[in-house]
């Protein structure tokens, strides 16, 4: 909004030329996710709480975890104004991909937001029936792979995407982008959902996914480093740094108080609209299989958690002391925090490696 309202000034005022450079949009943009987060993260804390709209902690889970009982819950309102506010002052919101990730990230907030409020105010242990959730995660990846497929920024590239590690090289899948565009979101927000069960975990992992991605769209938007970097050039996307930095900003805001021990949590408010909005970044941006190594800890998360039951089903007896996998090494001994920073370093290792797949092709 910012960007329309005062780029024009330039010729007037030369401090306004600075809008016209996403960098600096960027850098405004997660400067000021992060003090949204910090200024009203309190609050809202305060009224969750005094609405009593607390975790309930599953009895088979880990028996540390009790103790979390009643934390405050649907934190992931925090992170959805802390996100939107500063993209819609510094992006360039008539860019389509920049409405469609904004979009991603408010229909996932609310399909989460009608899941907490279903567990936590009306006491429905398992919130939103299970299909409803899913069917509402494949709406999404439909709308969003219709209006890539049928509205390109490249017609060259409507309909493929970058394989890493070889150069020149993209598949192209045809009418079939659309489903595999609904199983990318899809995958990936159930992922993130299935990661969020350790205070500061996933929000830690969301801020280097969006950094890397943020470093992925500026190149892929630009002429020069795309030509560069032999990568598809799209034009606009370059916009999404800004979104992805919000989101910096936002997920440290966010873990000031997410933290161990945690004074709240996002909920699926915030879990799922993290690994959709990854995701759908992901797909404009055309890297939709780096996603595979940048959020790896999501998909190994998720492999527990399919291995665990497919194994059990088979021999009556479990592979992981408890899945997801961040609970086995907890059994396993590893204090929380630990296992937190472990994964941490993990997913910095992968978004590094992530970054290095454009020039080891």
């Amino acid at each position: 909004m910012l960007y329309y309202l005062l780029s024009p000034l330039k010729d007037d005022f030369i401090v306004f030329n600075l809008f016209r450079y996403i960098t600096f949009r960027a850098a405004c943009s997660a400067v000021l996710a992060l003090l949204i987060s910090l200024l009203i993260g309190p609050y809202i804390i305060r009224r969750l709480r005094e609405l009593q709209i607390g975790e309930e902690i599953r009895s088979d889970g880990p028996q540390s975890h009790l103790s979390k009982r009643g934390t405050p819950s649907m934190g992931g309102i925090i992170i959805l104004i802390s996100v939107l506010v500063p993209t819609l002052l510094f992006a360039r919101v008539g860019d389509t991909c920049i409405w469609l990730v904004m979009v991603s990230t408010l229909w996932l907030s609310a399909l989460g937001l009608l899941d907490d409020w279903l567990k936590i105010v009306k006491k429905m242990p398992k919130g939103l029936i299970g299909r409803y959730k899913l069917a509402g995660q494949i709406l999404l990846g439909l709308f969003v792979g219709v209006v890539v497929y049928y509205f390109p920024a490249v017609e060259s590239a409507r309909s493929s995407t970058t394989v890493p590690f070889f150069k020149n090289y993209e598949l192209e899948l045809g009418l079939l982008y659309i489903p595999f565009v609904v199983f990318v979101i899809t995958a990936t927000s159930n992922g993130s959902n299935l990661t969020d069960g350790l205070d500061g975990l996933l929000i830690g992992l969301s801020a280097i996914a969006a950094l890397a991605f943020g470093a992925i769209a500026y190149v892929t938007g630009r002429v020069d480093f795309s030509d560069y970097l032999n990568i598809i050039y799209i034009p606009q996307v370059g916009e999404l740094t800004v979104y992805c930095a919000a989101l910096l900003g936002a997920s440290l805001g966010f873990l000031w108080f997410n933290a161990y021990p945690a004074q709240v949590f996002m909920g699926d408010t915030g879990a799922l609209a993290l690994g959709g909005a990854i995701a759908t970044v992901a797909v404009l941006v055309k890297k939709e299989l780096l996603l595979i190594l940048i959020c790896g800890i999501f998909l190994v998360e998720s492999l527990s958690v399919i291995l665990q039951v497919f194994h059990f089903k088979r021999t009556g007896k479990r592979l992981f002391r408890m899945a997801p996998l961040h609970h086995h090494f907890e059994l396993a001994g590893w204090a929380e925090p630990k296992v937190v920073v472990r994964f941490y370093i993990i997913g910095i290792l992968l978004a590094l490696l992530t970054l290095a797949t454009f020039k080891i092709r």
